[in-house]
């Protein structure tokens, strides 16, 4: 029995959260992917996750996770399962998902929607994740009026042992297309409300998500100083530094129209770097949901933390915006420092 039953000609929804079995397909089988799809199954609902051909055997249809769920009540925030994954290795046309999620790095963004644009039916389609285009440019393949975009609220990474390290928080970010929720908008909130989130609404996600990516593009800066994320840890004055790089990057964010009158929270950090450097150095040191996500990045090379780099590198040059800091850290990534 599906939770929802949309009408889309006349923008209503209705909610059944007494029920289950939303059918839905995860793009990939990533840490994003694997943290909500376990949280999503737990409440209930159909999850299957899309992997490339040949990887279902690598995987295998067993996932160990150790998760610090903020959705649990303090003293048992840490949960260690045994997930059973369910993975295919095509998508037809007839496969009737309600809900697509799918959360890539932002370099492969572009791939994987051309692959589902015509795969995905009437399923809504929640794009979880960085993005640096204009949103909808960057999905064009996709029909603009099913698509969702979002921000996950957790991370982590992958042990050696295969065994899934993360973090997960309460709230979950979901954007806002028009001054009130549209019916697919309102359908994702209740389907994460229903699994024990909250969510919160950002009626300018464009804006946001430009400032959240010059904030990444910041941190990995002086990650290329420091091993990764992970040096970044506890250290007061090195994640300053990663404050004063993303700060240089805000008139690329004017030239391209973020109001920063709407965005006064998420600016806040780089407008006091020294302060906000003190608190994140004593939440990544001692609070164990603040350090996960900074612990799983061990390496400044990887590939997204290196398209995010060039990219901003790029639209600053393009715009005319200098940035040396950035400049200097791709320097140093390019000497193999």
């Amino acid at each position: 029995m599906e939770i929802i039953s949309i009408s889309w000609e006349t923008e209503t929804v209705s909610i059944l959260l007494e029920a289950f079995d939303v059918r839905i397909l995860m793009f990939g089988r990533g840490v994003i992917a694997s943290i909500y799809g376990q949280a999503l199954q737990a409440a209930g609902h159909d999850i299957e996750f899309y992997v490339r051909p040949g990887r279902a055997a690598d995987y295998g249809s067993e996932l160990q996770t150790d998760i610090i769920d903020a959705r649990r009540a303090l003293r048992d925030q840490r949960h260690h399962a045994s997930f059973t994954t369910r993975l295919r290795e095509s998508l037809e046309l007839e496969n009737h998902f309600d809900l697509v999620i799918l959360s890539v790095g932002h370099h492969h963004l572009a791939e994987a929607v051309a692959f589902l644009a015509p795969r995905v039916g009437q399923a809504t389609v929640l794009i979880l994740g960085n993005i640096w285009q204009e949103p909808l440019a960057a999905v064009a393949p996709l029909p603009a009026d099913r698509v969702v975009f979002g921000f996950p609220q957790a991370g982590g990474g992958f042990g050696d042992n295969g065994v899934l390290k993360g973090a997960l928080l309460r709230s979950v970010i979901i954007g806002r297309a028009a001054s009130v929720p549209n019916a697919r908008e309102l359908a994702v909130h209740d389907l994460f409300r229903h699994a024990g989130f909250a969510v919160r609404e950002e009626p300018d996600l464009r804006g946001w998500l430009l400032i959240h990516f010059i904030s990444d593009a910041g941190m990995f800066a002086q990650g290329s100083h420091s091993g990764g994320l992970a040096g970044l840890i506890g250290n007061r004055r090195e994640l300053r530094q990663a404050l004063l790089t993303a700060r240089q990057l805000l008139p690329v964010l004017w030239a391209r129209g973020v109001d920063p009158r709407r965005h006064r929270r998420a600016l806040l950090p780089l407008r006091l770097p020294t302060m906000t450097a003190a608190a994140m150095a004593v939440a990544s040191a001692r609070v164990p949901i603040a350090q996960v996500s900074l612990a799983a990045h061990t390496d400044p090379h990887a590939v997204e933390p290196m398209a995010i780099l060039r990219d901003a590198q790029l639209e600053a040059q393009r715009l005319g915006v200098p940035v040396p800091r950035l400049e200097e850290a791709l320097r140093l990534l390019a000497a193999g420092h």
